[in-house]
């Protein structure tokens, strides 16, 4: 499963100088497969100028948080010039330090691995799975205090009690 494979967040150069080529290939392979993905959902959910939140959830499911927000950075990075992503998504995109990665003639492999789909509706996948993993951690959250605030925690084999 897609989902298991760790992302590789280093260049190619990176991952040949430190013996970590099968690691990049794999990770490459995966995103590139994420990449599919995200197009195949996009396609397959936008009807009636809307797109279905389940698209969000089948590529989730298939990759991961991370991954798929390692590809949607890489596919916002690679249109910097393009105005219809938004703002927010935009810093966002920025702040996650994509990392070029050249090839022997000079091209960023990166650009591969975005996504062709129409940008407006990239936007609206990232800003979409943006809100899902915040509502996921909220619930991960809330869990947490509530199994806190019940008087029970456990630290390895010891039973700790809160009061």
């Amino acid at each position: 499963m897609m989902k298991k494979i760790p992302v590789y967040k280093h260049p190619a150069s990176y991952a040949r100088e430190h013996d970590e080529l099968a690691a990049y290939r794999a990770s490459n392979q995966a995103n590139a497969a994420c990449k599919e993905a995200i197009e195949a959902a996009i396609r397959d959910h936008y009807r009636d100028n809307r797109l279905d939140t389940a698209a969000v959830n089948q590529v989730v499911q298939q990759f991961g948080y991370d991954r798929t927000f390692h590809v949607l950075a890489i596919t916002v990075c690679q249109a910097d010039w393009d105005r219809r992503y938004s703002p927010d998504n935009r810093a966002w995109a920025n702040a996650m330090s994509i990392p070029a990665n050249p090839d022997a003639w000079g091209t960023d492999r990166n650009c591969y691995l975005a996504v062709n789909s129409h940008p407006g509706l990239v936007n609206l996948f990232l800003s979409q799975t943006r809100k899902a993993y915040a509502q996921e951690r909220q619930k991960t959250s809330v869990r947490d205090m509530i199994w806190m605030s019940s008087g029970r925690a456990w630290r390895g084999k010891k039973r700790l009690t809160w009061k």
